[in-house]
C-alpha cells in the first residue's frame, strides 16, 4: 500500500520559514519524481515545486528564490524548505509521487501565513 505522509505545516508569520516533509512508503522512492502542490481556498491545486528522480528541481515562478525542494532517498523523504513566507502562500500543501503517468498523493498539511 502506497502512503505519502506530509508534515510540518503550521501557522507562521509573514517573513518566516517552514520546512515541510513528506515520507513515502510502499514505492521504490528513488525511482519516482516527487512534487509539492498546494491548494488555497477557492483556488485550483497548483504545482509549487518538483524534483526528478535524477535530482533536478523545478519551481513555480511564484516561489523561485524562496522555496527549495530536496529529496533524501535513503529516508524515502522529500522536503520543501519555505523561506520569506507570504500570506499568499497560505494553502494546503500536498506531496505527490509520479512515475510513468501514475501518481500518488498525500492527504496534505496546512500552512497558514499571517500578515
Amino acid at each position: 500500500q502506497v502512503q505519502l505522509v506530509e508534515s510540518g505545516g503550521r501557522l507562521v508569520q509573514a517573513g518566516g520559514s517552514l520546512r515541510l516533509s513528506c515520507a513515502a512508503s510502499g514505492i521504490m522512492f528513488r525511482m519516482y519524481d516527487m512534487g509539492w502542490f498546494r491548494q488555497a481556498p477557492g483556488k485550483q491545486r497548483e504545482l509549487v515545486a518538483d524534483i526528478t528522480r535524477g535530482d533536478t528541481p523545478n519551481y513555480a515562478d511564484s516561489v523561485k528564490g524562496r522555496f527549495t525542494i530536496s529529496r533524501e532517498n535513503a529516508k524515502n523523504t522529500v522536503y520543501l524548505q519555505m523561506n520569506s513566507l507570504e500570506p499568499e502562500d497560505t494553502a494546503v500543501y500536498y506531496c505527490s509521487a509520479s512515475r510513468y503517468g501514475t501518481s500518488y498523493w498525500g492527504k496534505g498539511t496546512l500552512v497558514t501565513v499571517s500578515s
